[in-house]
């Protein structure tokens, strides 16, 4: 087993034994393998341009350098993400840049609207990833600059026209009793108009609590919060 499977398969585990990824696990997946698109000796090291990922790459660098000439050429925008080079275009995410010890390549954000007529796209992990959409090179004689620069091409102008998978939310369900006690405590229209974040953190809270009675103790502990339009985690975050 190569190590791109090994490290879809501890995602895959995590998302399978505790659900709490599950809406957002293309995501996941992406940040997760364009960082371990890294090289050992890479992974080390921090990753502050493009041009030191590639020179810190044990394999491929020149063929990085071709593959990154070409996409520069089609005018995207260059940053570095989650420790990889991504290309952007309006702010989206277009293509990935990165390399493992058995291949390199490019990894498509939204490649499932290209139309892939030379066939060279594939999806690593079916039923688990829906947009992202990888073209693998073997060696620098199989990189065709015409036929990469179509497909990058393609990829921006399906960004333009909005073409984009994004990923599903589902409704928060709010458990019976902290229900009640926001309808007794006249907040349920307050508890509506807090942010997704907010509303799964205090749900959550609840669920994952056993016993009634801590249930209800922490429902007594979140509700002055509800009112006050404070989250659960709120003192946490910017620090």
């Amino acid at each position: 087993m190569d190590d791109e499977h090994i490290i879809y398969g501890i995602v895959a585990q995590i998302i399978g034994l505790t659900g709490i990824l599950k809406n957002n696990i293309e995501r996941v997946i992406i940040i997760i393998y364009l960082q371990y698109s890294l090289s050992y000796q890479s992974l080390m090291k921090k990753t502050t341009s493009v041009d030191s990922y590639i020179s810190n790459q044990k394999y491929w660098n020149e063929e990085l350098k071709v593959l990154r000439d070409i996409l520069l050429d089609t005018g995207v925008g260059e940053t570095i993400k989650w420790g990889s080079p991504v290309y952007t275009s309006n702010g989206k995410n277009i293509v990935g840049l990165g390399a493992f010890k058995s291949y390199f390549g490019l990894w498509f954000f939204q490649g499932v609207f290209l139309k892939d007529t030379a066939k060279k796209l594939i999806n690593a992990q079916k039923g688990i990833t829906k947009a992202l959409r990888q073209w693998r090179f073997n060696s620098i004689d199989e990189i065709d600059p015409t036929l990469v620069r179509k497909y990058i091409l393609e990829a921006v102008k399906n960004q333009k026209e909005g073409k984009e998978i994004k990923p599903e939310r589902k409704p928060v369900v709010v458990p019976e009793e902290l229900k009640v006690a926001l309808e007794e405590n006249d907040l349920k229209e307050t508890f509506d108009q807090l942010n997704l974040t907010n509303k799964r953190d205090f749900v959550g809270y609840i669920q994952e609590a056993r016993r009634q009675e801590t249930k209800q103790k922490r429902i007594e502990k979140i509700i002055p919060m509800v009112r006050e339009g404070v989250g659960l985690n709120d003192r946490y975050k910017g620090k």
